[in-house]
């Protein structure tokens, strides 16, 4: 509904359901599972939440400009925009459903308004679940219409719904909007005040700001609070020839990091200008150094690989094709690298290099095997504590690198690449997200070291503002909260746990039983010849539990579509 008047109409003091009324052609709005339908969270109240009727998540069926278009907007002030299982399954089945019809030929152009802190705590691997089905189905939709995300201000968009984020065609910011992966509290709680100080505001705005991320050319539009303004910046950019496609630019992203030197922190301004010059870098041999730390990852990727060289340039990144039944396959891990120059990013977390160097190989898999008959298997190793939480990180993007891995493991599964996802160690936020969660199955030792979640107990504690021992009681009755794996698994995703194997020191016979599972998965990936995630919601346990309201919510959408 586009108003003439001379008054400004602000998204960014909107609520979420005005949000997308104000944007849609007056007339055109119709929502989708709205509050009347009463589809709140089952897993707050257990916790003296209070649920919300529409659990924070406004879906809206419409148009602007003449042109149909399906409106998703995230409420801010609810659970800080955090996604749980009920508005993930909005969020994604809203997205499914566009899909399809997109596939029948009548077009869809999704809007996604953000106002998102990632992943609601209180549901945690929920959380992350949907935000692995978000990232799948956008990537799906791209092949038939542009995906435009906009970032108003309010909360911004960080954690895994920044990934969502820099997955879209493109994105429109306000100067107050932020961007981002790691909350500045959450940086500083992690690293350290003197690594990122949370309360300096202006530099933080600075660092991820609407206007700092269209300066660094991470962005493609900044507009000024008023919805006329973002109205002609969505027809803009879905009449433009092309896309940036920045998700893609994995060589220059690599380049320009080989190139840069951390001994003293990067300013913002300067990092903006290296940014926007990332595709002049010429390709350079770095003298990276290799720690050759001992970890589970460099463990199982020697087991699997028969202990071949890794064929990457990036020390922490191991890849190597390698036979499996006599078919060719690639196993990629991230493992700890004590001398990389990205100091918060030593002990496998998953970094800037990391997340564009995980991208460029899978990458590599899809381009090699683009004619062949059968796609090679490819199998992410995942011993991740998280991502890497600094500065630098958030300065150069590391939303986007993620982005970018998250991308290239969708897409090879949706041109045809079995992927089998194996946990051998820590599976930890935004790090399984961008490896190891687009998967077509999920495989995990059954190993009490193995934690699977949306962030460590410091920080959650912080960002819920409980104490350690309250989440842990929590974890109790609420087992999408809980760090092992046997809870993980009550939620359906797990395709099968391996029992009895030595996951530090593994003997023959033990790798050859992991080796045989991932082979059975890859049969069975080949057998369903479904190239979606949609096996979660279909195992009995999701069925009959774990994923009962993602399975209700799905349905409702499809009635009321």
């Amino acid at each position: 509904m586009v108003n003439s008047a001379t008054l400004p109409i602000s998204l960014v003091e909107s609520k979420a359901r005005e949000r997308a009324y104000l944007l849609l052609d007056e007339g055109t709005a119709k929502e989708i599972l709205g509050p009347f339908d009463r589809f709140e969270s089952p897993h707050l109240e257990a916790q003296n939440i209070v649920p919300q009727s529409d659990d924070g998540m406004i879906i809206m069926q419409g148009t602007i400009k003449g042109r149909k278009t399906l409106v998703i907007s995230i409420e801010g002030s609810f659970q800080g925009g955090g996604i749980g299982e009920v508005s993930g399954a909005k969020f994604a089945g809203a997205l499914e459903r566009a899909l399809k019809s997109c596939e029948a030929g009548q077009f869809v152009y999704p809007v996604i308004i953000y106002d998102t802190g990632g992943v609601r705590l209180q549901e945690a691997n929920y959380g992350l679940l949907s935000i692995a089905e978000i990232s799948s189905v956008i990537v799906a939709l791209k092949k038939y219409v542009p995906v435009i995300g906009i970032i108003p201000g309010k909360v911004g968009s960080f954690g895994g719904m920044s990934l969502t984020a820099g997955l879209c065609s493109a994105l429109i910011m306000t100067r107050e909007g932020r961007l981002g992966m790691n909350g500045p509290e959450v940086v500083e709680q992690e690293a350290g005040v003197r690594e990122l100080n949370a309360k300096q505001k202006p530099l933080i705005w600075q660092m991820i700001g609407g206007t700092s991320r269209l300066n660094a050319n991470l962005i493609d539009e900044v507009v000024e609070d008023d919805i006329p303004n973002y109205v002609a910046a969505i027809s803009r950019l879905w009449n433009v020839p092309s896309y940036a496609e920045r998700t893609n630019q994995y060589d220059a992203f690599l380049n320009m990091l080989s190139q840069i030197q951390l001994e003293t922190k990067i300013s913002p301004e300067e990092a903006q200008g290296t940014l926007q010059r990332r595709q002049e870098y010429a390709p350079v041999k770095e003298n990276a150094q290799d720690g050759q730390n001992v970890s589970r990852g460099r463990i199982w990727f020697d087991a699997f690989t028969n202990g071949a060289t890794s064929i990457s340039e990036t020390p922490s990144v191991l890849v190597a094709d390698a036979e499996l039944n006599g078919k060719k396959a690639r196993f990629i891990a991230v493992v700890p690298n004590s001398e990389s120059k990205f100091y918060r990013a030593r002990n496998g977390e998953f970094g800037l290099q990391e997340a564009w160097t995980v991208a460029k190989y899978v990458r590599q898999a899809i381009e090699e095997d683009a004619l062949a008959d059968e796609k090679r298997l490819i199998v992410p190793i995942v011993d991740v504590p998280g991502q890497a939480f600094g500065y630098h990180e958030e300065l150069f993007g590391i939303y986007l690198a993620c982005s970018a891995s998250v991308e290239a493991y969708a897409v090879a599964r949706q041109s045809g690449h079995p992927i089998v996802t194996c946990v051998v160690g820590k599976a930890i936020s935004g790090a399984f997200l961008a490896h190891g969660m687009q998967g077509n199955r999920i495989i995990s030792l059954d190993d009490d070291a193995i934690q699977v979640h949306v962030m460590s107990k410091k920080s959650a504690a912080l960002v819920t503002m409980r104490t350690v021992e309250e989440l842990d009681e929590l974890a109790n009755s609420v087992p999408s909260m809980a760090y092992d794996i046997h809870s993980f698994c009550s939620l359906g995703a797990v395709h099968e746990l391996i029992a009895g194997v030595n996951a530090d020191m593994p003997s023959l016979e033990q790798i050859q039983q992991v080796k045989n599972m991932i082979a059975k998965a890859k049969e069975n990936i080949m057998q369903s010849s479904d190239v979606t995630l949609a096996n979660r919601l279909q195992s009995k346990i999701a069925i009959e539990n774990g994923r009962k309201a993602s399975i209700a919510v799905r349905g409702k959408i499809a009635e009321q579509w």
